[in-house]
């Protein structure tokens, strides 16, 4: 059974994950990497109204891996969680997201990122995105072993889990051309 975090973790807004009943600490996102989130959570959600996206959220995934995991944003459909059904106020949301996001920083580890997309496919999570920002670069990964590599020239799309989605990788790699 996992453990709560200590107060001192909750008193410094320390972001953790829980691993089989141990708190580890996770860098948070870098201002670009959030910045990325920010124009990724705004395409996501924009007019389809399809489900809800949040970033550093902490999911419960302890039934069925042990482990709450902290995806850097996360997508959970409205056939996941009701749109009438208020998000809860916990610590962890006990839903697994459709669609899992990691924004690679100098602070990952590919190890970590790796054993977290793994989890995420053993949870039950549709889609995730691997976002590489030095390389302009997403890995769109449908399991652990099917991937596709959206290049820095081409658009996102998702129609599987997102019908609808679609972002040009140069808006959202270019501050300056997704400010126009």
């Amino acid at each position: 059974m996992a453990t709560a975090p200590s107060a001192a973790a909750v008193e410094t807004d320390v972001l953790y994950e829980v691993i089989h009943g141990e708190i580890r600490e996770v860098a948070p996102m870098g201002v670009y990497e959030t910045w990325i989130a920010s124009v990724l959570i705004q395409n996501l959600v924009g007019e389809r109204k399809l489900g809800r996206a949040v970033i550093e959220t902490l999911f419960d995934f302890t039934k069925t891996v042990g482990a709450k995991r902290r995806p850097d944003l996360a997508f959970v459909s409205y056939q996941r969680w009701p749109r009438a059904k208020p998000v809860p106020r916990t610590e962890a949301w006990d839903v697994v997201p459709d669609l899992a996001v990691e924004v690679v920083s100098p602070t990952n580890a590919a190890d970590d990122v790796l054993g977290k997309l793994t989890e995420y496919f053993q949870v039950g999570v549709e889609r995730v995105w691997v976002i590489y920002p030095s390389q302009r670069q997403i890995y769109v990964y449908s399991s652990p072993s099917e991937v596709k590599v959206v290049l820095e020239n081409d658009d996102l799309t998702d129609e599987d889990v997102l019908p609808g989605f679609r972002i040009s990788l140069r808006t959202l790699f270019d501050d300056t051309a997704a400010a126009k």
